[in-house]
């Protein structure tokens, strides 16, 4: 197996050769990460693959595309000749490439004649998968034909994303590392997708809702698998959530508080909010082991609720935790009329008030929160990097509104005559993308948009819309709101309209606590990656725990562009395992 010494001490030739096969002929990348070779040395295996990223990054288009044409087509001429690579030929022979059917292999053979029209490279996709053991060919050709539609720069920045995994698991051959932890992480958020609500289980789809059998079924996992792990104490609360705690080796110490929700959207992914559970989880289960107490206790919540999906009642579970709960959510009814306090006494929770109130935590019996999180976005994942620290949870604004004008013909109406309530919200649109885009760390999107009633042949009269408007601070988030609120009046003035606008939401910003936030980015350098601070644009439960101790975030970038709240959100086993490791340290040295 390859060492740090032996690399470390290596001429750019020796270099070179101990790296050869990491990136398919191409040995150009590994002569550069010589040349900029610590004076100490490479420290860690992150640190090494990262040179690597590096180098590729800041080289021309020509020797990027020369690098994603060095690569052989999955199944193509070169596997039929038995020309690949020994790299090549193995992950080729472990995807099962090798044991196609007639009609995979027909199929394939089309798919890379027409991505090689579309594009004028090859096919790349990392067969090894995320947890590095291997796709399936029905995932494979899933995978091909979905990107068959991609954008063409998008599309040859994924092929460089792909080489990038393929190489992190050829180093990982190289050195004998095995990401055991991240592993682990993968496979009990694979586990947990097994429970889903009825409805979506029959067709694969990820949906739990709260307090249904399969969130049910979820939360027993948890517990199940918290008390292998080694926690203290594994109980289920008034609210539904999971709560493990791995004692301190001072009882009286203020405890870590962290975790993540357990609930998903429908038909979501297997990452979101559970990996901020899973992780802690790991981390824990490695003290266990190693018979290790901190001086500190660590407390994790797997949050019972935090998508709003099944009642109006987002953050229900950390909200407990605050002593937010609102009363009057007990007696809100989902979409079959089930109040909520029955559908807790259902599952086997109190469904009281008092029992719920009992759940508010005191602040001073707790360092801070931190969550681990996936990033829900594509920042991390276009800069090919694993971590980011977070700076900030969005705060948000949130509207309901209409436009009225004056519906008429649209063939006998004169456009200089028109009172389009539909032009005038296309205009508002437009408005929010222009001021949301010259302000810093401000977004803004309308994501409804609908005209009630509309004909083809009709002038619209009313076009009822939203406005979700966000920004790192709430100064931002309101001068953005002002500025897009003006807009609206001006548009309707001019074009001699009324409207309505309603606020249904208003969140304020969390800037994460500087302190812990520091401590989030000495993990991260302790890996020997970048530090890189990042804003999250979504809410998270660390938004309520904000409300009465510091609190900050790690993201972990996801696959398939950072895509969340999706099937294909996805994370890597190596990405999961630097996350256990940065908790890890977090923790340690507190």
């Amino acid at each position: 197996m390859l060492t740090f010494a032996q690399l470390n001490n290596a001429s750019k030739a020796e270099f070179a050769a101990l790296l050869d096969g990491v990136y398919e002929h191409s040995p150009w990348i590994a002569e550069r990460a010589h040349a900029v070779r610590p004076a100490a040395g490479y420290a860690s295996l992150p640190a090494i693959k990262r040179a690597l990223v590096e180098v590729v990054r800041a080289a021309s288009r020509e020797e990027q595309l020369a690098l994603v044409r060095a690569h052989p087509e999955l199944a193509g001429k070169a596997m039929v000749r038995q020309a690949l690579t020994a790299e090549s030929t193995g992950e080729q022979n472990r995807a099962g490439l090798t044991d196609c059917s007639p009609e995979e292999f027909a199929t394939l053979q089309q798919l890379n004649t027409d991505y090689n029209a579309t594009f004028g490279f090859p096919f790349l996709l990392a067969v090894r998968g995320p947890r590095g053991t291997g796709l399936t060919r029905q995932q494979i050709i899933a995978s091909f034909q979905r990107r068959l539609g991609n954008h063409p720069d998008f599309e040859f920045a994924e092929a460089l994303r792909q080489i990038h995994r393929i190489a992190e698991i050829r180093l990982n051959d190289k050195f004998g590392h095995v990401p055991h932890r991240g592993q682990q992480v993968w496979d009990w958020a694979e586990a947990l997708a097994a429970h889903s609500d009825p409805g979506y289980a029959e067709q694969g789809q990820l949906t739990v809702t709260y307090l249904t059998a399969a969130h049910q079924a979820t939360a027993a996992q948890l517990q199940q698998w918290m008390q292998e792990a080694g926690f203290d104490e594994v109980q289920r609360d008034a609210v539904g959530n999971v709560v493990g705690v791995y004692f301190g080796s001072d009882a009286q110490a203020p405890r870590l508080l962290t975790g993540s929700h357990y609930d998903t959207v429908r038909n979501g992914g297997k990452y979101d909010g559970r990996l901020g559970i899973l992780v802690p989880m790991a981390v824990v289960a490695g003290l266990k082991q190693a018979g290790r107490r901190l001086a500190h206790g660590i407390e994790v919540v797997a949050f019972a609720e935090e998508e709003g999906q099944r009642y109006k009642a987002t953050f229900l579970g950390s909200g407990a935790l605050t002593g937010s709960f609102d009363a009057a959510w007990l007696d809100q009814v989902d979409a079959d009329g089930m109040p909520m306090q029955q559908a807790m006494r259902a599952a086997g929770l109190p469904g009281t008030l008092d029992s719920i109130r009992a759940l508010q935590r005191d602040p001073a019996q707790y360092l801070g929160f931190v969550e681990v999180h996936i990033e829900q976005g594509p920042v991390l994942d276009a800069l090919d990097l694993p971590l980011g620290v977070v700076t900030s949870i969005n705060g948000s604004l949130r509207y309901m509104g209409e436009v009225q004008g004056q519906a008429s013909h649209a063939g006998t109406t004169p456009m200089g005559q028109r009172r389009d309530a539909a032009a005038a919200v296309a205009e508002l649109l437009l408005r929010v993308e222009q001021q949301a885009s010259a302000m810093p760390d401000c977004v803004g999107t309308v994501g409804i948009l609908n005209v009630p009633g509309g004909s083809i042949n009709v002038v619209p009269g009313r076009c009822s819309f939203s406005l979700d408007l966000r920004a790192t601070t709430n100064a931002a988030r309101d001068a953005l709101a002002a500025s897009v609120l003006a807009g609206l009046q001006d548009i309707c003035a001019r074009r001699g309209l009324a409207y309505r606008l309603e606020q249904t939401l208003a969140a304020s910003a969390a800037p994460s606590h500087p302190a812990w936030q520091a401590r989030w980015a000495a993990a991260v350098a302790a890996l020997g990656l970048p530090v890189f601070p990042l804003p999250s644009g979504a809410g998270h439960d660390a938004m309520k725990l904000h409300e009465v101790m510091p609190q900050a975030m790690l993201f972990v970038r996801g696959g398939n562009a950072g895509i969340s709240h999706n099937p294909l959100e996805s994370i890597s086993a190596d990405d999961a395992e630097l996350c256990v490791a940065a908790f890890e340290h977090l923790a340690t040295n507190l």
